[in-house]
């Protein structure tokens, strides 16, 4: 069986070290040859990268390990790259979330002002990556799982359309786990969903077991009590701005009591209640920084010390085996089904043909053949073309460098109350952006 070689860009990302173990787990689908760690802050990189070439040597002493800020060696003769990169790092975060929130405005950081700050910041990085691998390893694939998903995706479809990109996100995954755990079941495997949106932003409205049999009544009652909460703590984040995502799903849900709704949408359709519930001098990204960043850095520092994984507490990320899925369906042309942010092409039939849509995709050794949702309501119509519009303006601000053009896209979004507003938040991001953004005019 052919063993494969993938870059791992944003190799200084918190997520890395459970990246690994999870792919060293899962040699026997997946074989492995060698791994690259590449990332453009080396300082960062070499502390997550020094904990995972011991993890490697004790797990899986056969894979090559390299880490590298060279686009030449990172690229060159692999077969997948998996993109998670975070351009501005957590820096750039906290100032998506807390100028929005000085305004009155949702602060998050991949809805409203904050998701278009980061798209801003995302698009020419992401770009410059498929650029490189197409340079140095044209018949690899990119597997992209950076944020925002959504215009990160536009972006790509726009500007690289010929390129072999897969565009996906995990949100739908984990809230599929915690439906299955909702309803008894031990994976969302056991399960076959119809989905439609765009990504952190969509509905299901079909959710059967594998002998077809219909789950969705269950699975919505338990959701109309009790939102995506289920008694398996391990299935959910355990930050207390994640548990009461997943309660106000109950609220989300109220809308449209036929379908099951994206965590995310609570901030389009309770954006006064989540500005009410935040703190603006202490964000998500204050609670990560905090936790999840001091922890793994901690270990990874550990590990490096005592040479050593012995001990450690850093875990498989079980949430990040979809990215196996996908590279195994490329591989090995499994057609596997999977949600996958496509080009809509009628998978949403009475919905913009080149909107960047998430819907069930079969994955195979060509890329992702979307399966076509039909005709959606009203509701979800109305919201998702606001929501596109706002995705198309981002890019067009940025290949253009056009203010005007990202002034209509912050007015545009559901979450900004006003054009004034959305031009007082646009100017304090541009301000704070200078190093990220192009120049606009």
């Amino acid at each position: 069986m052919k063993k494969f070689s993938i870059t791992v860009a944003g190799g200084g990302s918190t997520f890395t070290p459970g990246i690994i173990l999870m792919l060293v787990e899962n040699l026997d689908r997946f074989p492995i040859k060698e791994i690259k760690l590449y990332d453009n802050d080396k300082g960062r990189q070499s502390t997550i990268a020094g904990a995972c070439e011991i993890l490697l040597k004790e797990k899986a002493p056969d894979i090559k390990f390299i880490q590298t800020v060279d686009p030449e060696e990172a690229f060159s003769n692999i077969d997948f790259v998996m993109a998670h990169i975070r351009a501005g790092k957590y820096a750039m975060r906290e100032q998506d979330e807390k100028i929005p929130l000085k305004h009155g405005v949702v602060g998050q950081e991949t809805c409203g002002p904050g998701g278009i700050s980061y798209g801003m910041r995302s698009i020419g990085p992401v770009l410059e990556l498929i650029d490189y691998m197409e340079k140095y390893s044209p018949d690899a694939w990119f597997l992209n799982y950076s944020n925002p998903a959504a215009i990160v995706a536009e972006a790509t479809r726009r500007l690289r359309p010929n390129s072999n990109i897969l565009n996906i996100c995990d949100m739908p995954i984990g809230i599929e786990e915690l439906m299955a755990s909702s309803i008894g079941l031990t994976s969302r495997k056991e399960m076959e969903v119809k989905y439609y949106g765009l990504n952190h932003f969509g509905w299901w409205f079909d959710i059967r077991d594998k002998q077809g049999n219909d789950l969705l009544p269950q699975i919505r009652e338990h959701v109309s009590k009790y939102g995506y909460v289920t008694a398996d703590e391990s299935k959910q984040h355990s930050d207390a701005s994640w548990n009461s995502t997943f309660a106000k799903a109950k609220d989300v849900q109220a809308l449209d009591p036929d379908t099951l709704p994206n965590t995310y949408l609570k901030y389009y359709f309770y954006p006064d209640y989540e500005v009410g519930h935040s703190n603006p001098e202490h964000t998500r990204t204050n609670e990560v920084m905090e936790g999840r960043e001091k922890f793994i850095f901690t270990e990874c520092q550990k590990i490096i010390d005592n040479q050593t994984s012995e001990g450690t507490e850093l875990t498989i990320d079980e949430h990040a085996s979809y990215i196996v899925d996908l590279a195994r369906a490329i591989a090995f042309n499994t057609k596997e089904r999977m949600l996958l942010i496509v080009e809509n092409n009628g998978a949403v039939s009475n919905f913009e043909p080149t909107a960047m849509v998430e819907v069930p995709c079969l994955v195979g050794s060509q890329g992702p053949e979307p399966l076509v949702m039909g005709e959606i309501p009203r509701f979800q119509k109305g919201l998702m073309e606001q929501q596109v519009a706002v995705e198309k303006l981002v890019v067009d601000a940025w290949y253009e460098k056009s203010y005007q053009k990202l002034w209509q896209a912050l007015t545009l979004s559901k979450i900004v109350p006003s054009a004034q507003v959305a031009k007082d938040i646009l100017d304090d991001l541009y301000e704070a952006n200078k190093d990220y953004w192009p120049e606009l005019s």
